[in-house]
């Protein structure tokens, strides 16, 4: 990264996820019965506010992006109210406001996911090379915000951690604040009016897309891969402290964190993967690291050492399927659309596909719990399996059109 603008890029990058990595991870205990005392529901609906989010913003906020507003504007707009909707839930405890202002947040915060996507790659001289690179600063950003404030709380209990756990909306929007600012001086990226004859609504292009069978069976295999990932997040913790496992609770979130240790280092190498595999094979490698190392949960359960050691894994299911799927999405759209489709497959990512992870695996665990006791056996082969069959799909059905072909060297 060698040009300031890349370089811009990837600061705003950190602050971006660093804003969500500050309060996804404590949220929850915060809204519990030490912290709030929300109800099962409540907590449900709170945590529900990203997929609300999501679908609305396939219609509303994406479409501003890519036709009526410059997106750094875009941004610093999102950031400045949603960063004000989520210092205010520093100071409420009746839920009808707390999860006003989340999904006030949320509905400002999940678009800017994908504009900041289409930002990097408007500006990146080679995105297959240098994406991976800028979208490191997302990780690190969430690893900068959760892990002090995971390791400060740890160890808190009754009123000094709920005092304690407030500070994470302060945190978040201090950072959305910054980031509002901040996205003023990024590079200019103007909206891109309706081709002549085409209509205004950006996100009806993008969805029409769809229609190209090599388009579809990626939003497919998203969908389930999505399905897993988020399942993965569902499942992972309790598995891992499991009598089985043996993992003590204050040492779950380090070890999950291997992964994102990885997924750091996997960035950064993503772009030599890509220029020398191209887009199936690195996307079908992403998918197969699911299946891997939920085999290995399935078969090795009492294997400490290599439980934990798997969670690299997550840097490849991570960087080589979602990483690669959002530059190949600014590859295959056309320009006036690209913040719609990028959102389009952020539908998935982080809303249909954690839905869907909710209604399938938590009744899925339910089933297979007998006296307290889970069969994680027969329990982790179904994101086994269901990850070989998204990568077998890819693999006979995915053919894009030659003339999106990474690039045969981008090493230099």
């Amino acid at each position: 990264m060698k040009s300031p603008a890349a370089k811009k890029l990837f600061v705003m990058m950190v602050l971006e996820f660093f804003i969500w990595g500050a309060w996804l991870p404590l949220i929850w205990g915060y809204m519990g019965k030490d912290g709030l005392n929300f109800s099962g529901f409540q907590i449900t609906m709170v945590g529900s506010a990203f997929v609300i989010a999501s679908i609305l913003g396939i219609f509303f906020s994406n479409q501003f992006a890519d036709r009526n507003f410059s997106a750094e504007k875009f941004m610093a707009f999102s950031h400045l109210v949603g960063g004000l909707a989520i210092l205010g839930m520093f100071w409420v405890k009746d839920f009808t406001t707390f999860f006003s202002l989340m999904l006030v947040h949320s509905l400002l915060y999940v678009p800017t996911i994908s504009v900041s996507n289409s930002i990097a790659f408007t500006h990146l001289k080679n995105a297959q090379k240098e994406f991976g690179l800028v979208r490191m600063g997302g990780t690190i950003g969430w690893i900068l915000a959760a892990w002090p404030l995971y390791f400060v709380l740890q160890g808190k209990t009754g009123v000094d951690a709920v005092i304690a756990s407030r500070n994470i909306f302060l945190i978040s929007g201090v950072a959305s604040l910054v980031l509002a600012a901040f996205s003023l001086s990024l590079p200019h990226t103007p909206a891109k009016p309706a081709v002549a004859g085409e209509g205004g609504f950006a996100w009806v292009k993008a969805a029409r897309f769809l229609s190209k069978p090599y388009l579809l069976v990626l939003f497919i295999v998203t969908f389930i891969d999505s399905t897993i990932h988020n399942g993965y997040f569902l499942m992972a913790g309790g598995f891992l402290g499991s009598n089985v496992v043996g993992i003590k609770p204050e040492w779950i979130m380090p070890v999950m964190s291997i992964g994102q240790i990885a997924e750091i280092a996997t960035m950064a190498v993503l772009g030599w993967f890509l220029s020398r595999m191209g887009w199936k094979t690195t996307m079908i490698l992403g998918v197969l690291g699911h299946a891997a190392r939920f085999a290995v949960f399935a078969f090795m359960p009492e294997n400490q050492t290599m439980i934990i050691f798997v969670q690299v894994l997550h840097g490849i299911c991570y960087a080589f399927f979602f990483a690669t799927l959002y530059i190949f999405i600014d590859a295959a759209f056309p320009k006036d659309v690209r913040s719609s489709a990028q959102g389009l497959f952020n539908l998935l990512v982080l809303g249909i596909g954690d839905f869907a992870a909710k209604l399938f695996f938590i009744p899925l665990q339910d089933k297979l719990t007998v006296n307290g006791v889970v069969n994680y056996k027969e329990l982790f082969l179904w994101p086994t399996g269901l990850s070989l069959a998204a990568a077998v799909l890819l693999l006979i059905a995915f053919y894009p059109p030659k003339e999106l072909d990474a690039p045969a060297d981008v090493s230099h």
